[in-house]
């Protein structure tokens, strides 16, 4: 196992700067009024600015700026904090390889996507995009739908997301395995994925994007599942291979789909996904509930009080692997 470095962390200037790289509506920060010194940057200024700062505040978690701004000259901040679970949008090699603490938004989200989750899971066992559909059309057509309780589910990915999603779908009802990146008690390993996806009626992905992840969802996956499965990606869009799994779709090697990311996002207009049948396209949004934003920015005043007070930070991300260790 690879232990995380613990890099020397010099003292705390007595008002340090925190950079936020901005994104609409900006971070709630009046707690640290007189305790911190806050600037902001775009992608255009981000790399003018970083050498003066202590702390970086990704805020705008879909901005790639942070790779293309690290490598350059000047020191750089102390302590990276991004405002999303994923951190593959920031971790290039240069700051993976520096002493920079980077810590994500672990715990946030978990408990809001689980419950998203579940919401389609129900909604294709009980038919309710063709039941508005014949609604709109004024249009009576009795059918039955499938209980949800006794199915099978695997869930990749067994972080705190993972987790969530996994016991709300066994309160439903349905017995869950989870898959992670080893095997231990509760938990299995990638040698089992493709025999789980071949007894599974739901599987949902939620796993960190790593090299060992990317594209794990492509053409032989899918033709593993059974033709009744129904495959829900919330974990990172280049998990799945789009145009293998638009192609399942279409030749109906599986039941069902729902994407809440994408490879590139937003996604465009003209993109075909939009049209592959039986396929649910939502904007990236699983996690996002009412108070989302104020509960990101409080969650940085916690640990930003902790970082002055020179006490350990929660959810450091182990740059090697991507992600925080520990599950």
């Amino acid at each position: 196992m690879t232990t995380p470095r613990t890099p020397s962390v010099p003292p705390v200037p007595a008002v340090p700067t925190v950079l936020v790289l901005d994104a609409d509506p900006p971070p709630r920060l009046g707690r640290l009024t007189g305790r911190a010194r806050i600037e902001h940057a775009d992608a255009s200024t981000l790399a003018e600015r970083l050498p003066h700062a202590d702390v970086l505040l990704v805020w705008d978690f879909t901005s790639h700026a942070v790779r293309a701004a690290w490598p350059g000259e000047g020191p750089r901040p102390r302590w990276v904090h991004t405002a999303s679970a994923g951190v593959d949008h920031l971790l290039g090699p240069e700051l993976a390889g520096s002493d920079t603490v980077v810590t994500n938004a672990r715990g946030v989200f978990d408990g809001a996507i689980a419950e998203y989750v579940a919401a389609l899971v129900l909604a294709h066992a009980k038919d309710l995009p063709r039941t508005l559909e014949l609604q709109r059309g004024r249009t009576w057509r009795h059918r039955e739908t499938r209980r949800v309780a006794g199915t099978r589910a695997c869930v990749v990915g067994s972080g705190p997301i993972g987790r969530a999603i996994a016991g709300t779908l066994r309160a439903l009802g349905v017995t869950t395995a989870l898959v992670g990146r080893t095997a231990r008690p509760g938990v299995y390993g990638p040698g089992e994925l493709d025999r789980l996806l071949s007894r599974a009626d739901w599987v949902v992905a939620a796993a960190p994007l790593t090299d060992a992840t990317r594209g794990m969802f492509d053409a032989r996956r899918f033709g593993v599942m059974q033709p009744s499965a129904y495959f829900v990606n919330v974990g990172r869009g280049q998990l799945v291979v789009e145009d293998a799994l638009a192609e399942a779709l279409r030749r109906r090697w599986i039941a069902g789909a729902a994407l809440d990311v994408f490879e590139t996002e937003p996604l465009a207009p003209d993109s075909p996904l939009w049209e592959v049948p039986g396929l649910v396209v939502s904007p990236h949004m699983s996690g996002d509930t009412v108070g989302w934003r104020d509960e990101l920015a409080a969650q940085f005043v916690e640990f930003f009080e902790l970082w002055a007070a020179g006490e350990p930070l929660p959810n450091v991300v182990d740059k090697d692997r991507g992600y925080v260790p520990g599950h």
